[in-house]
C-alpha cells in the first residue's frame, strides 16, 4: 500500500484531524472480525508413529474460499491429553504422520516456499507442534484470532488451522474478513478481546505468489510474537510429530478526508500485483519516483502486505527508519494525544542507529538495546518499561498493541505535520517532512546510516562468513586500526532481558570505533530460502555543515573497510548487493 498526500490534500486533513490522528486504538481492526466455522464437519487428527497421545493435529483439508458469514459462527470443541471429545456434529480422526525437516522457527515465524507448504502435512505438523509446546489451559476451550496479508495460500491454510485447533479442543476462533487481517491489527484484536493468542499467516515483506514465499508464526496473550522458549520448543517438537491495503481506505479516505487518488496498490492481492511487498526504496520505486519526481505530494508512505511495515518519504526526501522512530520519539507528547503525559522508555534493535540514544539521553528516558525482534520489546512493554521502538528493517511501534504497525508510523508521522503547521494559514508556506528532519539533526546530530543486503545466499559460504567475523571478533584488541579507523571493541552481541533475566547469544557481530562508527553483520532469519546477509555501516556527524551529504557518499570509506574486513565476496561471490536501503 502506497499513499501520497498533494498540498491541497494536506491541508484538509492537517486542518480536520490533527487532534485524534494518532490515537491507537484497536477498534478499526476489530471491525474486520468474523467467526468461521470449519466448513468440513470432520477434523482429521495427526498422531506420530510413536503412538503418541491423540492430542494432535488435523490433516489439510481441501481447498475451501473463506466467506465472511452473515451471523457469528462458533468452532467449538473439546479434549483431553488421552482423548479428544467429538462435539455433535463433528467427527475426529487420527491421521498417522512423520516428522518433517526444516522446520525451525526464525525471528518472525517459519517462512518457506509456497510450494513447501503445501507438501502433505507440513503445515499441519507445524501447528499441532506448536499446540503441543503450549500449556492446555493456555488454548484448551479458549479463543484465538486468525488473520493473514492476503496472500496465495492462505485460504488453503486457514482451513488447516481452523481444524487443527478445533481438534485441539480451542473454543473459538475470530478470523479477519476473507482471511485479511493485518499483523498489528492481530495484536490489536488479541488484546481488545482477550484472547489466549493468535496465528498470522504472512512472509511479511517477502514476495508472494505459487511460486514465492508464504509463512506462519504465532504471537501470545499479550499480543506479541511468541517468545523463543516456545518457539523453540515447536521446532522440538516438529522433530517428533509422527495487507494492508484493506485499510488504507477506511481510515485515510473515509476517516480522515484524503482523496480516493491518494492511494495506490489498497485493493487486497494473493501476489501483491506481481510485485514485492517490501516497503523501501527497491520495491516500492512507484512511490519514490512519485516522490522525486515534478509536482511531488508533500508527504508520502508505504506499508507492506501484513501491514508492519513502513517508510516515510517528503518532497523529495527519504526518511530513513532509524531516523522515524528518533523523529517520532523526539516530537511524541506534543504531537500525539496518546503520549501526553510522556514515553515510559525508548528502544532499538541492536543493528539499528543510535539516534533514538540520543533522544533518551537528551528527555532523560530509560533506554534499552535488544536483539532484532519485536518479541524482546513486548517483554519491555508487559513490564511497562517501554513506550516507543524501533527497528532499522522498516519497523516501528509503541505499547498500544505487541507489534510493529505500520500504518501507526504513518499517523504519527501526519501528527507531527499536523501540530507543526497548526498555526499556518492558507497560502503559508507549510513545515514539510526535510524540514522536521533538519531541525532534528540540527538538535541530536546526524546518524548516517545504511545497509547492504544480499539476498538468498548460498548458505554454506554465508555461515563460513560468519565463522571467520566470529574468530576475528575473539582475537580483536581495543586500539587496533583499521584503515582509518580505531577499534573501541569488537564483540558478537549478547542480551540479558531485564525483565526476565533470560540471555540470548550470537546476535550480530559489531566492530565499533571510538568515533562512534559501526559496522555490523547478522545473517537474517525472515527469509524463505538461502540465507540473507546484512551489513549495518553507521558513522555519527555532529557537523551541522555536513549533515545535507548523500549517505552513501558520507559513508564510503566505512562501506569499503565492512566489505574488505568480512571477505564477503571471496566467501559468497557476490559482487553487488541486492538491496540497499
Amino acid at each position: 500500500m502506497a499513499f501520497s498526500l498533494k498540498p491541497h490534500h494536506s491541508r484538509r486533513l492537517l486542518h480536520s484531524s490533527r487532534a485524534k490522528i494518532a490515537q491507537p486504538s484497536s477498534s478499526n481492526a476489530g471491525n474486520v472480525v468474523a467467526f468461521l466455522r470449519p466448513v468440513s464437519s470432520s477434523l482429521s487428527v495427526l498422531s506420530s508413529s510413536a503412538a503418541q497421545p491423540a492430542a494432535a493435529a488435523a490433516a489439510a483439508a481441501k481447498s475451501t474460499p473463506l466467506r465472511a458469514p452473515r451471523s457469528p459462527l462458533v468452532v467449538r470443541a473439546s479434549s483431553s491429553a488421552a482423548a479428544i471429545a467429538e462435539p455433535e456434529g463433528i467427527k475426529i480422526n487420527s491421521v498417522p504422520t512423520k516428522p518433517i525437516e526444516g522446520q525451525k522457527t526464525g525471528t518472525s515465524g517459519l517462512r518457506k516456499k509456497v510450494k513447501v507448504f503445501m507438501q502433505e502435512n507440513y503445515l499441519a505438523n507445524w501447528i499441532q507442534a506448536l499446540f503441543n509446546s503450549l500449556p492446555p489451559e493456555d488454548y484448551r476451550n479458549g479463543v484465538l484470532v486468525l488473520g493473514g496479508d492476503g496472500r496465495y495460500f492462505n485460504r488453503e491454510a486457514a482451513q488447516i488451522i481452523i481444524k487443527i485447533a478445533a481438534g485441539n479442543g480451542v473454543g473459538k476462533i475470530l478470523v479477519g474478513r476473507d482471511g485479511i487481517m493485518s499483523t498489528p491489527a492481530v495484536s490489536a484484536v488479541i488484546r481488545k478481546r482477550e484472547a489466549n493468542g493468535g496465528f498470522i499467516m504472512s512472509a511479511s515483506h517477502n514476495p508472494g505468489g505459487p511460486e514465492y514465499d508464504w509463512g506462519i508464526k504465532f504471537n501470545y496473550n499479550s499480543g506479541q510474537p511468541a517468545p523463543e522458549s516456545i518457539t523453540d520448543k515447536i521446532y522440538g517438537n516438529t522433530l517428533s510429530v509422527s495487507v494492508t491495503g484493506a485499510y488504507a481506505k477506511p481510515i485515510f479516505v473515509d476517516k480522515l478526508g484524503a482523496a480516493p487518488d491518494s492511494i495506490s496498490n489498497g485493493v487486497p492481492s494473493e501476489d501483491f500485483g506481481h510485485g514485492h511487498p517490501d516497503p523501501n526504496l527497491t520495491y516500492a520505486k512507484d512511490l519514490v519516483d512519485i516522490m522525486y519526481g515534478e509536482n511531488a505530494p508533500d508527504f508520502g508512505a508505504a506499508s507492506d502486505g501484513d501491514g508492519d511495515r513502513n517508510m516515510i518519504l517528503g518532497k523529495g526526501f527519504f526518511i530513513t527508519p532509524s531516523d522515524s522512530v528518533a523523529i517520532i520519539a523526539a516530537n511524541a507528547q506534543q504531537s500525539i494525544p496518546y503520549f501526553r503525559n510522556g514515553a515510559k522508555g525508548l528502544a532499538r534493535s541492536m543493528p539499528t542507529s543510535g539516534a533514538l540514544d540520543r533522544v533518551a539521553q537528551k528527555l532523560n528516558l530509560p533506554f534499552f538495546e535488544v536483539p532484532t525482534g519485536w518479541k524482546f520489546f513486548g517483554n519491555l512493554m508487559d513490564a511497562g518499561k517501554l513506550s516507543i521502538c524501533g527497528e532499522e528493517s522498516f519497523g516501528t511501534g509503541s505499547d498500544h498493541i505487541r507489534e510493529k504497525d505500520g500504518i501507526w508510523a504513518v499517523l504519527a508521522w501526519l501528527s507531527i505535520l499536523a501540530y507543526r503547521n497548526k498555526d499556518k494559514k492558507p497560502g503559508e508556506q507549510l513545515v514539510s517532512v526535510s524540514d522536521i528532519a533538519k531541525e532534528h539533526w540540527a538538535t541530536y546530530g546526524r546518524n548516517f546510516f545504511s545497509r547492504y543486503d544480499y539476498e538468498e545466499c548460498e548458505s554454506e559460504g554465508a555461515n563460513k562468513m560468519v565463522e571467520y567475523l566470529r574468530d576475528l571478533v575473539s582475537k580483536s584488541k581495543e586500539g587496533e586500526k583499521y584503515g582509518d579507523y580505531i577499534l573501541q571493541f569488537a564483540d558478537d552481541f549478547t542480551y540479558t532481558d531485564p525483565v526476565d533475566g533470560s540471555v540470548v547469544s550470537k546476535q550480530g557481530v559489531r566492530f565499533v570505533f571510538t568515533d562512534g562508527s559501526r559496522i555490523i553483520y547478522r545473517l537474517s532469519g525472515t527469509g524463505s530460502a538461502g540465507a540473507t546477509i546484512r551489513i549495518y555501516i553507521e558513522q555519527f556527524e555532529s557537523d551541522a555543515s555536513r549533515h545535507d551529504v548523500d549517505a552513501q557518499i558520507a559513508l564510503k570509506p566505512l562501506i569499503d573497510l565492512a566489505l574488505s574486513i568480512s571477505k564477503l565476496k571471496e566467501f559468497t561471490g557476490r559482487e553487488k548487493p541486492t538491496v540497499i536501503t
